[in-house]
């Protein structure tokens, strides 16, 4: 064996996802979890009870249909048309993946080559890099600044180079909860349809939505056929193991990623689909009473921090808020998080792992507030040793 490094070189520096070593972390010392974004209470009872059906009626227990079964494809179109008022072909414009993550590794691969550029919100979420880092091109940040995280978009066009492939956006945004307005969703799309750039965005959070609200840049005037939406279902049905995503776009877009998306996984997640594709259907009760309940979770989470000490930047969106932890006397977030689970036994995400200048985030810790309203009173309740 020679001396090259077994890891393709363009993994260098990913290594094991923060999560990974969070949630082990959280595991070996018996802290509150408060680190990776997933629920501990399942989500409508009529949607696992569906997800039973098809196993018990044999729906999806074979590979299902490469682009996913038909019912979730058109449940997908009917979503979009209901809540935004776009028009998706299901055969052709929609396709189904394991969650938004393969439908970010799909789109990535199928769309840039070795050379190109991609814009990206920075914090990143971390797949993101990993993805743009596998198809060969190069990751420009758009950094987002605390306490507001708003791009700042003259800095954004100053971004642009011949070599920009496309912009890649997350609103809302994870980690900061930032969530763009409408006048910044019309600026970015005037400079994709400037500068003729394909546009991915990453909606998964699009129903938890507490300021404002969302509109999917795929509405806005020329924004149709350059952009690829994405979403899934783990964040808005609480059903984060069934790793049921999408891919929405005009039908040549949905053509490449489904290229590249049948050599990653193919199929998964049979019955699922099939259940995923009632939730969707589900009356607006669900999704009103399902915002209201995070951003009341939002809020208690928020006051617990404050009163912890820490400083807090409230998010407009998603189940995770941002926070500094320079009022008690820390600069190092990354340490901080590793030392908070035997300090007061709780366990959170540092976001400098999310940053390419680690110095931009270096101060700033993520908590999410996606669990129950006991956990995250024993959490504040906990995390007020801090200040002791």
């Amino acid at each position: 064996m020679s001396g090259r490094p077994l890891l393709n070189r363009r993994l260098d520096g990913l290594g094991t996802t923060i999560f990974a070593e969070m949630s082990a972390l959280a595991t070996a010392t018996g802290a509150i979890n408060l680190g990776q974004g997933f629920p501990d209470t399942d989500g409508p009872e009529s949607v696992r009870e569906a997800a039973v059906r098809a196993l018990r009626d044999g729906r999806g227990n074979q590979y299902p249909p490469g682009p996913g079964v038909p019912e979730l494809r058109q449940a997908i179109a009917d979503h979009q048309r209901r809540f935004y008022g776009l028009s998706l072909d299901p055969d052709t414009e929609v396709l189904v993946t394991a969650g938004a993550t393969e439908a970010i590794a799909a789109t990535m691969l199928a769309l840039l080559e070795p050379g190109d550029e991609v814009i990206a919100f920075e914090p990143f979420y971390d797949s993101y890099a990993a993805c743009i880092a596998m198809a060969g091109a190069k990751r420009v940040p758009l950094t987002l600044r605390a306490p507001s995280f708003r791009p700042d978009l003259d800095e954004l066009r100053s971004k642009i180079t011949p070599r920009t492939r496309l912009l890649l956006l997350n609103t809302p945004h994870n980690p900061t909860g930032m969530v763009l307005t409408s006048g910044e969703q019309s600026a970015i799309a005037a400079l994709a349809v400037e500068h003729d750039l394909l546009v991915v965005t990453d909606e998964v959070y699009e129903h938890l939505v507490y300021e404002g609200t969302h509109r999917p840049i795929a509405t806005l005037p020329g924004m149709r056929e350059r952009t690829v939406s994405i979403s899934s279902a783990g964040k808005t049905f609480s059903f984060t193991g069934w790793k049921v995503g999408w891919v929405m776009a005009d039908g040549p877009l949905v053509s490449a990623v489904r290229t590249a998306k049948q050599y990653l996984t193919y199929v998964s997640a049979g019955p699922f689909q099939y259940a995923i594709a009632e939730a969707l259907r589900l009356p607006d009760a669900y999704f009103d009473g399902f915002r209201a309940d995070f951003r009341r979770k939002r809020d208690l989470l928020g006051d617990g921090l404050r009163a912890a000490g820490f400083e807090v930047y409230q998010p407009e969106g998603t189940y995770f808020i941002t926070t500094d932890v320079t009022p008690f006397g820390e600069k190092d977030a990354y340490a901080f998080c590793r030392a908070l689970p035997e300090r007061c036994g709780v366990v959170a995400i540092p976001n400098s792992v999310f940053y390419d200048d680690p110095d931009a985030g270096r101060s700033q810790v993520r908590f999410t507030f996606c669990k129950r309203d006991d956990v995250l009173d024993e959490a504040a309740s906990r995390l007020r040793h801090l200040a002791s």
